[in-house]
């Protein structure tokens, strides 16, 4: 489950990264509630403006991040990157404790931020494959959900007591400066012993081999698919849980913290079994975002505090089984001269949805009620569940039958032998 920790580069990478994310999540759950009860009188739609601006460049941006990483010293890039985001952190944390923060003050800095981590997100991902072998990719990848996630436990929970002890400025300027451990890592690593990967030669028409190389993978596709239709009316979990803990609970900025903190226990064990596994798989997509949208109407239906944070647990775990699975599945199974751009379409996809799905899920949530809007995101999992068994079903002839010489078990078969050796696991 650890293998990739035996590795000196991947292992300070992971501690500067736990750090940084504990950081990144304190900043989070203290904008929301700034945006969610300080700035306005609890518009959800207002935050959900908030993650659009901050998510959007990752969707217009896209094209030339992803070229970007593909040709830079993605070392370098990171750098650049993690200095830029502390420096606005810190900017917005002097804003607010001088008392001078309005909400198109936020809004300013969302966008800001959003384009810097445009560029930071396809180069972060693809510096992971120089870090450790093809072989602890998968690995690597979970362990970094892992570790975001499990700075999820800690980053909420802390940011809320001291949002409602000091206020949210302090927390701005206190993430600014873990954003220092991901600098040191970078700058400690052996680089004789990162891998030298290809890099896209130079020349015009690299955009368009990149989107050129993704129409002709269907199985990636389809990934991205599923991803959009859950990463857009889905993972508004800040929407979702400031609306139901202030709107339908009536509490406070604590037990705000406190339910994010809740969700990732979800969120690491499902970031820890995916380790496990030496391959991500469709049927792992497809099947956690099916279970995915079952956890979310149990959500929808909790009648009190606790049972809603209970149910908050396997939310967490399908949505981080879907995340890092798909995540895994198109790194090891894109060309690495590709993998700069296709991830950056890839989570131009992920993330990009949220600027259409947020300000959509957040007018639900004031129109309708915050149930409702776990019921968007219950219906959106499982579409992109069954657009994906359907696919699989069509595309590689399955068909379901009993066998008798295996009593009371269920297996597939295929109209063609040579489909059984798809190498996606399909």
């Amino acid at each position: 489950m650890f293998r990739s920790l035996r590795i000196f580069n991947y292992r300070i990478w992971f501690i500067g990264a736990l750090v940084s994310n504990i950081g990144t999540w304190m900043q989070r759950t203290a904008q929301d509630w700034l945006v969610y009860d300080i700035l306005t009188d609890q518009d959800a739609t207002a935050m959900g403006i908030v993650m659009a601006l901050q998510l959007g460049p990752q969707l217009l941006l896209a094209p030339w991040s992803g070229l970007i990483a593909d040709t830079y010293n993605r070392r370098k890039v990171l750098l650049l990157t993690q200095v830029s985001m502390g420096a606005l952190g810190l900017a917005l944390g002097l804003l607010v404790l001088s008392g001078h923060a309005e909400l198109w003050h936020v809004y300013a800095f969302a966008l800001a931020l959003g384009v810097v981590s445009a560029v930071d997100g396809p180069a972060r991902q693809a510096f992971v494959s120089e870090v450790v072998s093809e072989r602890d990719l998968p690995n690597a990848v979970a362990l970094n959900s892992a570790s975001f996630n499990g700075a999820r436990m800690v980053g909420p929970a802390v940011a809320g007591l001291l949002t409602v002890a000091v206020g949210p400025g302090l927390v701005f300027v206190l993430n600014a400066v873990t954003f220092g451990a991901m600098v040191i890592a970078l700058l400690k690593m052996r680089a004789g012993e990162l891998r030298v990967l290809p890099k896209s030669p130079p020349g015009k028409g690299r955009i368009r081999a990149g989107l050129a190389y993704v129409r002709h993978r269907p199985d990636l596709i389809m990934v991205m698919l599923a991803i959009f239709i859950v990463g857009t009316f889905g993972m508004n979990f800040a929407i979702y849980i400031a609306a139901m803990a202030r709107t339908e609970f009536g509490r406070d900025a604590g037990i705000f913290g406190l339910l994010n903190s809740v969700m990732a226990i979800g969120s690491v064990a499902g970031a820890l079994l995916s380790a496990r596994r030496d391959r991500p798989r469709l049927r792992f997509v497809f099947g956690a975002s099916g279970a995915f949208g079952l956890a979310c109407i149990l959500s929808a239906a909790a009648p009190t505090l606790t049972l809603f944070a209970l149910s908050l647990i396997p939310v967490g775990l399908f949505a981080l089984t879907l995340m890092t699975s798909a995540n895994a599945y198109v790194q090891t199974t894109t060309a690495q001269v590709m993998r700069g751009r296709v991830m950056a379409l890839y989570f131009a996809i992920f993330m990009g949805g949220t600027p259409l799905g947020a300000p959509v899920v957040g007018w639900v949530s004031d129109s309708f009620g915050p149930r409702w809007s776990l019921g968007v995101a219950a219906a959106s999992g499982l579409l992109a569940a069954a657009i994906g068994f359907v696919w699989a079903w069509r595309s590689y002839g399955m068909r379901f039958h009993y066998d008798r010489s295996l009593p009371r078990r269920l297996s597939m078969t295929t109209d063609s032998p040579e489909k059984l050796q798809d190498p996606d696991g399909a």
